[in-house]
This record gives structure tokens, C-alpha cells and sequence, in this order.
């Protein structure tokens, strides 16, 4: 076993440490120039995309252009966004914050275009609703089955199955630390609200998702802006150590540029999921009248998730004065940064705050899954199942810590990531065809563009747009 948990910990470091970086960056880079900055020159439209889905009622199992957004966001936005950043200020100063912008818009346009072919290569279920991602552009556009099943085997277990046990695990510490409850009780509550919704299907996960994510997210950029003006003065220096410290050559604290570089990024692709291959099964289930909507959409959820969320958690913390000499890190460091901030009822806010991102997770990572086990087989028994092993996998997570799985679980994100960039490399031309329509459309004064799949060159696995000529 030892061997095996240093097998599984070499790959890691290599995977996660080096091919994934410069995958991911070079992906980025590559998709910002070939859509010329879509995320910098349609971020007016991607705002007035995301108001214009706010409120919208669609039929039955079909979701909105928001709550496709709001279930994205749920994944998005966890823990890592609060105990990440401050993870990355302690390892790489506060120069990690810059590079942690810097990627978040190159991994915009990925974002992108991912999500824009997985609206374009979307099917229809036998419940009218929509369901797509990699797994489905892989196998109907790419013609590689084998690889697709590979794919969606991966994200079920990462995503539904243990990703979601250590949401609950960190449910049940913040609760047992700042309110004393056991934490079988709490996870046994956790399990039933999960089975509660989940069994209700991807229309009771949207409605969940489209008034808890607004919520949470809105409360704790509040508490930052709150934060933020209750020590104004001290912003200028905060900008100047972020930008001055991530070009530095000195040994800052984590050891200089190259150390805040690394930092930052990787809580950025970490964070935004941008190119991972999990964001698209939601931006597939949206009801749009042309893919690009909901790929401007997405890409806007990159920003808000690092650009706001991940930005609230690094002022919190950059905003303290001993931040730099603490030995503190991740949710302690947060935790000290809020007491200093609001007083002594910080720790309940703070667990408040982890309960609901975390919840929010295991809604949006059960999703990818479901729309995955419904790519695997169509057969209602195998998904009856699979929520059966999500909400035990809640209840075991919230007791339990085996290190070895969270690693098989890193393992498996990053294999999956890499298949995912791979695809969207070779599928990429039919984003940009159908970016180039949506722009065009624009031009000549249509309001809502709609899409004709024969713009194409190739009408290879498209199947919801055929139908909708």
C-alpha cells in the first residue's frame, strides 16, 4: 500500500505540478488569441446574457440560462475558494493573487469554448431535458466512444462520489468546531438534504442552486466590500504588495516570483475549472437559442469565481496587518484574518460561510455526475444507484478521512482534465464558427441571434439543433 500511495503521490506532482500547467496556460493562451479576447470583448454581453436568464420559467426538466450558471457556480465556488487562497498567499505572498487574476481570464476563454461545443453537442433525454459535455462531444463529434465512457466513468467518481465525502467531512468539522455537534448528526442531516434534492431531478437541483448561490456568494463579497471600505487606507498598500511582490526577485515569502507564480495559478485552474471537462455538463443543460450564449455565460463564471470570490478571501486576509508573520494558513488564517475584522463571532460566520459553499458543491458535483451515469446507460436503475452511492458516500464522508482516496481523486481530475483539453483542441473550429455566427448576428442588429447548425462544415454528432432547424 505504501507503494501504491507513492506511486499515486509521484503522478500527482508530476501531473498537477507540470503537463496540467502548461496544458492549461497554453490553452489558454491559444483560445484568447484564436477568439480574439472574447472573454475582454463580449464581457458587456455576457453580463446582459446572465440578467436576461434571471427569473426566466422554462418547462418541465428544462433549466435556465441562469440556473445552468447557478449550478456551475455551485461546483465552482467551495472551500478551496476561501482555505485555497489563503493557502497560496502563505506559499507564494501576496504576488499569487496577480497570477491568480492573470489566469482566470486566459482560462475565461477556454471556458468558453468548451461550454460552447457542449451546447452545440447536446442531446435531448427522454424527460425533455437537455444533457452534454465532454463525454458527449467526445464520443458524437470526435467519434471516440471508448474515450467518452472513459471520461464520464472519471467524473462520476471524482465529481458525485468522493469530491462530495470531503464537502461533507468539511461540513461536519466546521460545524463540530464552532457549534459543538457531533459529526454523525450533522451528517446525517447533510445525507438527507442531499437525497431530498437530488432525487428530485436537475429541476429541483437549478431551483436549489438559483437562490442558494446568489445568497452565499452575495453575503461574502459583502462581508469583503464591508471588510474592504473598514480598512480603505490600507488598500493602496494591498494593490502595490500584490503587483510589486509578483514580479519580485526577491525571496518573498514563499520564495520569489517563481514560487508566487505557481502559487496563483494553480489556485486559479483549481478554482475555475476552466478546460477540466466539468463546467460544460452544466452549460449543456440550458435552454438557449445558440450555443454561444450559454459559452459567454460560462466564461463569465470564471470571472466571478476567481475574479470575486477568490479576490473577497485574499483582501480579508491581506487586509490584517500580521498576515505575513502568522504561522496560520488556509481556513485558520481566514478564521484569525475575520476575528480581527468583525470580533469574536467571526468562527460562526466563518463555519456558516464553509457549510454553504460546501453544500452548494455537492449539489452542482452530484450533477456532472448524473448527467454522466445518463451517458453511461440509459437504464433509470443505474441512476436510481448512483444517488443511492452519493448520499452514502455523504454520510460516509462526513465521519471518515482515508487520504488515499482524495489522491486516486486528484488522480482521476487530472486525467480527466487532460482528455477534456485534448477534445476541445481538435473540436475548437466549431466554437469559433459558431462565435464568428453569434458576432455577425450581433452586427446587423439581431437582438437574439439564433443558430442553423449547416453553417458547420461538419454536422457530425449535432443532434438537439438539427431538430430545431
Amino acid at each position: 500500500m505504501d507503494f501504491f500511495d507513492s506511486v499515486v503521490g509521484f503522478c500527482n506532482d508530476l501531473l498537477w505540478s507540470y503537463v496540467l500547467i502548461i496544458m492549461l496556460i497554453g490553452v489558454g493562451i491559444y483560445f484568447s488569441f484564436r477568439t480574439k479576447l472574447v472573454q475582454v470583448r463580449f464581457i458587456g454581453e455576457m453580463v446582459r446574457l446572465l440578467g436576461e436568464g434571471v427569473g426566466v420559467k422554462t418547462g418541465k426538466n428544462k433549466v435556465s440560462s441562469f440556473q445552468a450558471f447557478c449550478i456551475s457556480t455551485a461546483s465552482r465556488v467551495g472551500v478551496g475558494n476561501i482555505a485555497g487562497v489563503a493557502i497560496a498567499i502563505v506559499t507564494g505572498g501576496p504576488g499569487a493573487i496577480f497570477w491568480m487574476w492573470m489566469i482566470a481570464i486566459l482560462g475565461s476563454a477556454t471556458g468558453f469554448i468548451e461550454s460552447t461545443l457542449a451546447q452545440i453537442y447536446k442531446i435531448q433525454d427522454a424527460d425533455g431535458g437537455y444533457r452534454g459535455g465532454p463525454a458527449y462531444y467526445i464520443k458524437n463529434a470526435l467519434g471516440k466512444p471508448g474515450v467518452a465512457a472513459f471520461f464520464a466513468i472519471l467524473i462520476s467518481i471524482t465529481f458525485g462520489l468522493v469530491f462530495n465525502s470531503v464537502q461533507a467531512n468539511t461540513i461536519t468539522l466546521a460545524v463540530q468546531t464552532a457549534f459543538g455537534l457531533e459529526r454523525m448528526t450533522t451528517g446525517i442531516v447533510i445525507a438527507i438534504l442531499t437525497g431530498v434534492i437530488i432525487f428530485g431531478g436537475v429541476k429541483r437541483i437549478a431551483t436549489v442552486s438559483e437562490w442558494l448561490v446568489p445568497i452565499m456568494a452575495g453575503i461574502y463579497i459583502l462581508v469583503a466590500i464591508y471588510i474592504t471600505i473598514s480598512n480603505i487606507a490600507l488598500l493602496p498598500s494591498v494593490f502595490k504588495s500584490i503587483i510589486s511582490n509578483a514580479f519580485s526577485t526577491e525571496a518573498a515569502l514563499g520564495g520569489g516570483i517563481g514560487a508566487a507564480m505557481m502559487a496563483g495559478i494553480k489556485r486559479g485552474l483549481f478554482s475555475n475549472e476552466a478546460g477540466m471537462g466539468s463546467v460544460p455538463n452544466a452549460a449543456a443543460a440550458a435552454e438557449a437559442s445558440h450555443p454561444v450564449k450559454q459559452g459567454l455565460i460560462q466564461a463569465l463564471g470564471v470571472f466571478v469565481d476567481t475574479l470575486m470570490v477568490c479576490t473577497s478571501s485574499a483582501f480579508i486576509v491581506l487586509l490584517t496587518t500580521d498576515y505575513a508573520t502568522t504561522k496560520l494558513t488556509g481556513i485558520e488564517l481566514v478564521q484569525a484574518a475575520l476575528t480581527l475584522h468583525l470580533g469574536e463571532s467571526a468562527p460562526v460566520l466563518l463555519a456558516i460561510f464553509v457549510c454553504m459553499f460546501a453544500f452548494s458543491s455537492i449539489i452542482g458535483n452530484y450533477y456532472y455526475g448524473e448527467s454522466n451515469i445518463g451517458f453511461l446507460h440509459s437504464n433509470k436503475i443505474w441512476l436510481t444507484i448512483f444517488r443511492i452511492a452519493v448520499v452514502g458516500m455523504v454520510l460516509f464522508g462526513s465521519v471518515a478521512k482515508i487520504s488515499i482516496v482524495w489522491d486516486m481523486a486528484d488522480l482521476f481530475m487530472a486525467l480527466m482534465a487532460i482528455t477534456n483539453l485534448i477534445a476541445i483542441v481538435f473540436l475548437a473550429k466549431y466554437a469559433l464558427i459558431a462565435l464568428n455566427d453569434y458576432a455577425d448576428q450581433k452586427r446587423r442588429g439581431i437582438k437574439e441571434p439564433t443558430f442553423d447548425p449547416s453553417i458547420l462544415p461538419s454536422q457530425q454528432g449535432i443532434k438537439v439543433w438539427q431538430k430545431n432547424k
